[in-house]
């Protein structure tokens, strides 16, 4: 289904009623919050990356006098501690760590609600845990494949030539035959003078091939030294380790999930996360509603991609 869906707009602003550190091990603590209605039906925010870290305007998808807005860090990003932490930070961590914050919060389901990575470690999650899934809420879809680290890492250079050879021109040329290796050994390294700008050059190249028209906010939004530090040092250990997933993870496990409520939302002009990714999920789950919106590129604040979520969780009153 090819929509644009303007007519729905970001819920106001709001602030948490409860939020707290929960302890994972020992070494990694998660930030939480929860806002809009106590009582309501609960729904989790999944921020991407990995390593991006969510925000106050993550609230406002959905209705705070219906939903219970579960928003957190994932370990090593945002508020969570230790920050940028790479240390047992895994896709299975994750997942166990968001069962065990659904367990701390006494919330038998929820709606899970993720974009780009998000979408991955929601799916992930909820074949873990099917029954503990309301429904789902997907947009730029990522399934952790590699032909998808390689257009990522490369393949993007044929719509922005200009955002690659910037990200390229930060390494020396006999590394640029595998900059993903290349930016790790820099992201890696102890020394601030290294690993800062590494951290910032990627940021700053993900930020501008995020959206469909230049977005000079988006990118410097990601390319201050905190937030750039963690989504290019988790996001690089991530892809190193090809997302701790098998490439065909998630479509061999699509009939644990097949029959939950499902709304997957994709900008047709998405250069991060390309509709070829969306459109094969769709295709393989005939039981999702599946929503191409025709004017938008990869970031969840374009509007019309705002307008497609914020209908999608209203849509989900239904069920």
């Amino acid at each position: 289904m090819d929509v644009s869906q303007s007519q729905y707009q970001l819920y106001p602003e709001i602030q948490p009623h409860a939020k707290g550190m929960l302890d994972l091990d020992g070494h990694h603590k998660m930030y939480w919050e929860i806002s809009g209605n106590p009582e309501g039906v609960p729904a989790v925010f999944l921020h991407g990356g990995p390593g991006a870290g969510a925000s106050p305007s993550h609230r406002r998808f959905f209705d705070p006098d219906y939903y219970a807005i579960v928003v957190f860090d994932q370990r090593g990003s945002g508020r969570s501690k230790p920050f940028a932490e790479i240390a047992d930070n895994t896709t299975q961590h994750l997942i166990n760590d968001m069962e065990a914050l659904r367990r701390h919060l006494q919330f038998d389901k929820w709606l899970v609600f993720g974009g780009s990575w998000g979408s991955a470690l929601g799916l992930a999650y909820g074949i873990e845990y099917p029954d503990r899934v309301a429904g789902f809420v997907l947009r730029g879809i990522f399934l952790c494949r590699q032909l998808e680290l390689d257009w990522f890492l490369g393949g993007i250079a044929a719509i922005y030539p200009e955002n690659w050879r910037a990200f390229l021109d930060h390494l020396e040329a006999h590394e640029r035959h595998d900059p993903l290796n290349a930016y790790h050994q820099r992201l890696m390294h102890p020394d601030p003078a290294v690993h800062g700008p590494a951290a910032r050059v990627w940021a700053r190249f993900e930020g501008a091939c995020s959206t469909l028209m230049p977005s000079p906010r988006s990118v410097s939004s990601l390319e201050t030294g905190r937030e750039a530090l963690a989504l290019a040092h988790i996001e690089a250990h991530y892809f190193v380790n090809n997302l701790f997933l098998s490439d065909d993870h998630f479509f061999s496990h699509l009939d644990r999930i097949r029959v939950i409520p499902t709304t997957i939302v994709q900008g047709r002009y998405d250069m991060v996360c390309p509709v070829r990714t969306a459109d094969e999920l769709a295709a393989a789950w005939s039981e999702a509603e599946y929503v191409i919106v025709p004017d938008a590129g990869h970031s969840a604040m374009e509007p019309s991609i705002r307008s497609a979520l914020v209908a999608a969780t209203e849509r989900f009153k239904r069920y």
